[in-house]
C-alpha cells in the first residue's frame, strides 16, 4: 500500500483528502506543522509527500529544502491558484510537480498516481541494470540512476533524471514540451504551465549551460527543447 504524507495546516482539507484517498488504497499520514513534517518525511517510508507552501513552524519551501538535502522522495507541492512565484520557487528547489488550490480531488489523485507510476517504473526496470547513456560530458547510469558530468556526480531529482534521459536519447533532435510533459510528468501541458520549463532550467543550472561553445539544452521557441548532439549516444 502506498503511504502518503500530507503536510498541511488545514485540518478540514486533510480530513477530506484522507476520506477520498483511503478508499482508493492509499495509507495517509497528516502533519500540520512544517518542522514536524520535515522530520516525518525524512524518518518515514512514504511513497510521496504532498506539501503545502504556507505552514506554521517552517514554510513549505524550507521543508522542501530540508527534504531534498537528504532524500529523493517525490514531492507534490500545493500552491495558491495564480501564484506563479510559489510554483517556480517550488520547482527550482526540487518539487516533482505542483497543484494549485483549491483543487478537484480527482486531479490530486491523477497527479499522485502519475508520480508514483513513474517512480515504480524506475524501480522495476531491471533490464536497465548496468546500462548507461553517454552524450558528450554526461553519463547517465540507468540501473543506479546516477548522473555524472565529467566524472563528477550531479544530484538530480527523479523528474530531472527522467527528463534528462528523454533529452539524451533524443540528442540532436527536438522534443516538444507536450511530449516531455506527457512522458515525464504523466499529463498534458497547458498554456500557462511552466513545470517542464523550470525542470529544464534546473538541469541547465546543474549540468552547465554550455559545453565549450555549444549550448547544452537549446530552447526552440514555441515548440520544445533540443539537447546538443555531442558524439554518438552509447550504452553499456
Amino acid at each position: 500500500m502506498d503511504q502518503i504524507l500530507i503536510i498541511d495546516d488545514d485540518d478540514a482539507l486533510c480530513e477530506l483528502v484522507t476520506e477520498y484517498l483511503e478508499p482508493l488504497g492509499f495509507e495517509i499520514e497528516s502533519v500540520h506543522r512544517g518542522d514536524l513534517g520535515a522530520e516525518r518525511a525524512l524518518a518515514g517510508s512514504h511513497s510521496i509527500v504532498v506539501l503545502d507552501v504556507m505552514l506554521p513552524g517552517m514554510n513549505g519551501f524550507e521543508v522542501l529544502r530540508r527534504i531534498r538535502a537528504e532524500s529523493k522522495v517525490p514531492v507534490l507541492m500545493l500552491t495558491a491558484r495564480g501564484d506563479d512565484v510559489d510554483r517556480i520557487v517550488g520547482l527550482e528547489i526540487g518539487a516533482d510537480d505542483y497543484l494549485p488550490k483549491p483543487f478537484n480531488p480527482r486531479e490530486l489523485v491523477a497527479r499522485i498516481r502519475a508520480i508514483l507510476r513513474r517512480a515504480k517504473s524506475d524501480e522495476a526496470d531491471d533490464d536497465a541494470a548496468g546500462k548507461a547513456l553517454h552524450v558528450g560530458d554526461v553519463q547517465l547510469d540507468l540501473g543506479t540512476r546516477v548522473v555524472r558530468r565529467g566524472g563528477e556526480i550531479v544530484e538530480l531529482t527523479a523528474v530531472e533524471f527522467d527528463l534528462l534521459q528523454k533529452l539524451l536519447r533524443a540528442s540532436g533532435r527536438i522534443i516538444t514540451r507536450e511530449e516531455l510533459s506527457k512522458d515525464v510528468l504523466g499529463r498534458s501541458t497547458s498554456p500557462f504551465d511552466r513545470s517542464i520549463d523550470m525542470h529544464i532550467s534546473n538541469l541547465r543550472r546543474k549540468l552547465g549551460h554550455q559545453i565549450g561553445d555549444v549550448e547544452r539544452i537549446k530552447t526552440v521557441r514555441g515548440v520544445g527543447y533540443i539537447y546538443a548532439q555531442l558524439g554518438a549516444l552509447t550504452g553499456k
